[in-house]
This record gives structure tokens, C-alpha cells and sequence, in this order.
């Protein structure tokens, strides 16, 4: 039987926050499928959805409640109907997913690096003693303050644009950014420096996109095939099975990243105090159809060997 197509009476509704690098993200997933499946773009409909996270802009994440308050009103209209699939940042995907939704297509992962930002710098070892710098993600504070405890870290929130500005307003001195969102906006001239891996491990799951839709349907599924990238997935198995292994939020300063060489994947993980005091990390290699059992094995490796009290934080 032929599956039916989206077309312009019927189109596919396409849920996305509503920044620059969400909408970026939004119409790479609708031109991917245009590609994949030969439709035109009035075949599909981008929807913009206001989340919790995008209202509140003045307080730390950690204080609003974590991670899905940059999923949760997306994930609700995707239940509900209002929206046909929905496109996140795997980074800001909680491990839990609601009841009904699968998330089983990623588009190929773009560059996971962190991008060090400044106007004056070049690196983090450029920044003079006592500098300011601005990051609302606590994993970024964590590895800056264990590297450099001289440095004073100040909440940044925002998207791209609006970091920028404070950056120019002299808020801050430098900032960091993901590569991969710098790279999707096409924002070549602004003044960033990769930050190797092993300087500054990255977030679980950076640089990937993640296509969500509603688990009983199956026509939207057979879409979303076409144009799942087997390895990003692969990778993303093995730091999400990590993170979930150690409990993970926005509340948790916690980097993984998971790297395919050959037939094995290679994955290495840290757990860091949020006042970079201590990090702790391990790594390990396997087949890569193990993968999520290394990342579930190294958190429980971890957790054995963090000391007691490092985790007091996470019960306020």
C-alpha cells in the first residue's frame, strides 16, 4: 500500500521554538523531507510554539524547573494534534519522554564542540585574572571555575543574538556558544574559537537534532525514516543512556560525548561539582551495538567513585 504524502491541503505541521537556531533547525528537518520524499515546501507548515524556557529570561534555568521547560508545551501540542512532529536540540531533551511520543530520527550531527566567544580573547587561557564571563548552562561554569578558579561567571541567557549584545554591552568579556548552532545560523564572522573536546568535554547530545512525533503514528514514522542518520543515533544511545544512568537535568553538570571508530563506539563522561571544586571522569570502548550499556556502565562507575557529599547539591 502507498503511504499518503503530506500536500498543501494537508500539510505536515512541523512544532519548533520560535529563535533563530530553532527555526533553523525547523526548516533543515522540512527540506530534509522535501529532498527525501520529492514535496514541495507548501506541503509542510512550520509552527511556532512559545515555551516556558523562551518566556522566562531572567533567572537561571535550575530555578524554573530544568530541561523540558524548553519541550513541554511543544511535547503537549504533539499529543494533542496541534503539530505533526516536533524538532529539539537533543540537548535540551530530558531522557524521560511523556507517555505516546517516540523519538527515533536524528538528522546528522553537526559539529559538538563548544565555540569559546569574545570580542578581546582568543581562549580561555588568554582571559586575565578576575575576568568576567557569562554562561547560563552550569556544566560550562562547572569546567570553567575547575580550570580556572580565578574567573568570576555570570547567568547569560538568550539566544545567539541576544548574548551577542550583551557581550558587546560589556556584561561579560567572553561566553560560549555551541558550534553547531553558530555553524546552522551561518554566523561565520562572529568571533569564536573551537574548543577542543578534550579541553572542555561538550553536553550530552550537542550538535543533534531530534525529530519527534506521536508513537501510534505510523505514516509520520515511515516519513521520518527516510532521513534518520544511523550514526548520530547510534552516538546519541550511548551519551543519553550515560545521562540517564546519573539522573541527569539542567540541575546536573554533566558533559558525555560518544565518537564511532570503525565497529566500536568510544565514549567518555564527566560529573563535575557546580563550583568546578572537583571533576570526575572515565571513558571506555566497546562494539557498537553495546553502546547504551557502556554509557549506563561508566555512570555507575562514576557514581561509585564520586566521594561523599558530592551530590548534596542536587537535593535543593
Amino acid at each position: 500500500m502507498t503511504m499518503p504524502l503530506p500536500h498543501s491541503d494537508r500539510p505536515l505541521k512541523i512544532g519548533t521554538r520560535g529563535s533563530p537556531l530553532a527555526l533553523a533547525q525547523a526548516y533543515e528537518t522540512r527540506d530534509r523531507l522535501m529532498a527525501a520524499h520529492d514535496l514541495p515546501d507548501d506541503a509542510f507548515e512550520i509552527v511556532v510554539i512559545k515555551t516556558t524556557g523562551d518566556r522566562v529570561q531572567d533567572r537561571p534555568l535550575k530555578e524554573i524547573g530544568g530541561k523540558g521547560l524548553f519541550t513541554k508545551e511543544i511535547e503537549e501540542a504533539l499529543l494533542g494534534g496541534g503539530i505533526d512532529i516536533a524538532v529539539h536540540s537533543m540537548k535540551d531533551m530530558p531522557v524521560a519522554q511523556p507517555g505516546g511520543l517516540a523519538l527515533d530520527c536524528y538528522l546528522p550531527r553537526e559539529d559538538e564542540r563548544d565555540a569559546f566567544v569574545s570580542h578581546r580573547y582568543q581562549s580561555i587561557a588568554d582571559l586575565p585574572q578576575g575576568t568576567v564571563v557569562g554562561t547560563s548552562s552550569l556544566r560550562r561554569r562547572a569546567q570553567l571555575l575547575n580550570r580556572r578558579p580565578d574567573l568570576q561567571v555570570v547567568e547569560f541567557r538568550g539566544n545567539v543574538q541576544t548574548r551577542m549584545r550583551k557581550l558587546q554591552d560589556g556584561v561579560a568579556e567572553a561566553t560560549f556558544l555551541a558550534m553547531a548552532g553558530l555553524n546552522r545560523l551561518g554566523l561565520a564572522d562572529l568571533p569564536r574559537y573551537a574548543i577542543e573536546a578534550r579541553d572542555m568535554l561538550p553536553a550530552v547530545a550537542q550538535g543533534a537534532i531530534g525529530v519527534e512525533r506521536r508513537a501510534n503514528d505510523a505514516e509520520t514514522a515511515a516519513l521520518l525514516a527516510a532521513i534518520h542518520d544511523r550514526p548520530t543515533g547510534l552516538r546519541l544511545a550511548a551519551e543519553r543512556a550515560f545521562l540517564a544512568g546519573l539522573d541527569g537535568s539542567c540541575e546536573t553538570p554533566i558533559a558525555g560525548l560518544a565518537r564511532l571508530e570503525g565497529d566500536e563506539i568510544w565514549l567518555r563522561g564527566e560529573i563535575l561539582r557546580p563550583d568546578g571544586s572537583e571533576a570526575l571522569t572515565d571513558e571506555g570502548r566497546v562494539p557498537v551495538a553495546q553502546g547504551a550499556e557502556l554509557g549506563r556502565d561508566m555512570a555507575e562507575r562514576l557514581l561509585s567513585r564520586a566521594p561523599k557529599g558530592f551530590f548534596d547539591w542536587r537535593q535543593g
